[in-house]
């Protein structure tokens, strides 16, 4: 009996410890693995504060009064303003060398803070040695922001950088408000490194307005200091 007592007595001590895991080093290195390599949450970023270009303010508070009291506008929307700038570079040399319109796309973004478009050709033209859908020159538009920050820098920075400056030409409109200019040498804008440029082109400038006439258009123009020739 005394036997008995004892083997029942261990019985439920040997259930207990099967009863318990065992743990081992490699459930440890497996657990750790999968905790390391559950998603980890991430924080929401936060917005960045937007900044207003100065250009943008100087046209509210001071060019919209100028304009209104020169040609005595009764709407606010009448008021002409700039939509856009479209800034266009040809690259002749890229009808055998398509690299030579990549370096001017890559630099034509560099100076416009936006990518630009490589430009294609629509026909052929023997006497030229183009083909259709050859690349010839890069293109980009701007808009709101980036339009104002191109305005400041173009007639600040690289209009007085070009040698023997003596003003733009105030006739250079369409007649419906629109303004072109050219530039020789792209090299005048600081985002180009001299050194570093293999070579230099130019470029076509066009600021286009909602203005109706080019009176209208110039006057807006020199509101934001375009050193129109006199």
């Amino acid at each position: 009996m005394a036997e008995k007592e004892k083997t029942e007595g261990k019985k439920p001590a040997k259930a207990e410890q099967a009863a318990k895991p065992v743990k081992t080093p490699k459930a440890d290195k497996a657990q750790a693995a999968a905790a390391a390599a559950a998603p980890k949450e991430k924080k929401p970023r936060e917005p960045e504060p937007r900044v207003i270009p100065y250009l943008k303010t100087h046209y509210e508070d001071v060019v919209r009064k100028k304009l209104v009291e020169q040609f005595g506008y009764k709407n606010r929307f009448e008021v002409p303003t700039v939509d856009k700038i479209v800034v266009n570079m040809g690259v002749g040399e890229g009808a055998s060398d398509r690299k030579k319109v990549e370096q001017a796309a890559n630099d034509l973004s560099l100076i416009a803070g936006q990518k630009a478009i490589i430009t294609i050709s629509r026909k052929s033209i023997a006497n030229f040695k183009l083909r259709d859908n050859q690349p010839i020159g890069c293109k980009v538009t701007l808009r709101k922001t980036r339009m104002y920050e191109f305005i400041d820098r173009l007639v600040n920075i690289a209009l007085p950088r070009i040698r023997d400056f003596r003003g733009l030409n105030p006739k250079s409109f369409d007649g419906y408000g629109n303004y072109t200019l050219g530039i020789k040498e792209h090299i005048v804008f600081p985002e180009i490194d001299f050194d570093k440029a293999a070579d230099v082109w130019g470029m076509d400038i066009t600021v286009c307005t909602t203005a109706r006439t080019d009176e209208e258009a110039r006057a807006l123009l020199t509101g934001f200091n375009f050193p129109f020739r006199q």
